[in-house]
């Protein structure tokens, strides 16, 4: 069951400061006095158990800056969360730490008491709301079609639900980093590179569609960890080094082959409207042979690779 957040408001972090002040002075100043005045040991207890509830009072003190939130834990118990950025004050036996994780990537983490112990890290109850950044490593997958390809992706992404993202998951951090490169593997395997069916979308002609289609299977994945994200973009997109050469020479040849269809029905449109102005004009009147030859010498100009070079007949088609 998905964990629910519920907003408190803290106290005024001046409001108690004012009176922390008063207790601790108060309580100092009655040590002092009943102490040089030889009153009762009791007095003098009384004033210094004024005095340490005002300085462990002081432990309730933090704050919050714009897009931050705090949980509130008081003893293992969820007590709600505070979003009002300002100084605040609460309960001195609100915890201010929620476990520990090894892997605590994103997440707003200080470091743990034993720094050594293998990059252990200690996981806090301030969380940002603010909108972050993950741009994935360079993945190989293989494509729809098999292709092995290299594709990566930058996510934006921000903390919506601080109770899910601190009871539902044991590092919201780690497991975004971990499910947004699960789905990035998952879209691309969805999608040919490139040279689809006819109307197929691929994932090099088809950017905005995939990254769509990237989006919201981020969004089902990271549901549970109350993460939204707000955007998502592929930054690299190629054939793996293996068969890039290859797929280079395939799409140079199929280039070739597009350009050359292109000149050939564009060539044979100028000689077809060639002949039918000469006939239109009343010219010169050609029969079939003289009309094949004009049509192959018309092709070879406009179709050749290389300037044509003219050649003078001074005699006649027949001899």
């Amino acid at each position: 069951m998905a964990s629910q957040e519920h907003r408190v408001e803290a106290w005024s972090g001046w409001t108690v400061l004012l009176v922390e002040l008063v207790l601790i002075l108060g309580g100092l100043l009655f040590v002092i006095t009943t102490a040089s005045s030889g009153a009762a040991p009791g007095f003098a207890l009384g004033g210094a158990l004024v005095l340490f509830v005002g300085l462990f009072l002081t432990f309730g003190f933090f704050t919050l800056q714009p897009n931050e939130a705090r949980v509130l834990l008081l003893f293992g118990s969820y007590r709600g969360t505070v979003r009002d950025s300002g100084f605040h004050w609460a309960n001195p036996f609100y915890s201010r730490t929620r476990g520990g994780s090894a892997k605590a990537a994103g997440a707003d983490t200080r470091p743990a008491a034993l720094p050594g112990l293998l990059g252990y890290q200690v996981l806090t109850t301030k969380l940002s709301l603010r909108a972050q950044n993950f741009s994935s490593d360079t993945l190989k997958v293989n494509d729809k079609r098999g292709n092995p390809v290299e594709i990566g992706a930058v996510i934006v992404w921000r903390v919506e639900n601080t109770a899910q993202a601190v009871f539902d998951v044991e590092d919201y951090g780690s497991f975004v980093r971990m499910q947004s490169e699960s789905a990035i593997r998952s879209i691309a395997s969805r999608y040919a590179y490139d040279h689809g069916e006819p109307n197929e979308l691929t994932l090099r002609g088809g950017a905005d569609e995939v990254a769509l289609a990237l989006k919201e299977e981020l969004h089902l994945r990271l549901a549970k960890a109350g993460v939204v994200v707000e955007d998502a973009r592929l930054t690299h997109l190629a054939y793996a080094p293996e068969i890039a050469p290859v797929m280079l020479r395939r799409q140079q040849a199929e280039a070739v082959v597009a350009a050359r269809q292109i000149i050939v029905q564009n060539a044979v449109g100028m000689v077809h409207m060639a002949l039918r102005e000469l006939d239109e004009q009343n010219v010169v009147k050609l029969d079939e042979e003289r009309r094949a030859a004009m049509v192959s010498n018309l092709l070879v100009v406009l179709c050749g690779q290389s300037d044509p070079s003219p050649v003078i007949n001074t005699g006649t088609l027949y001899n």
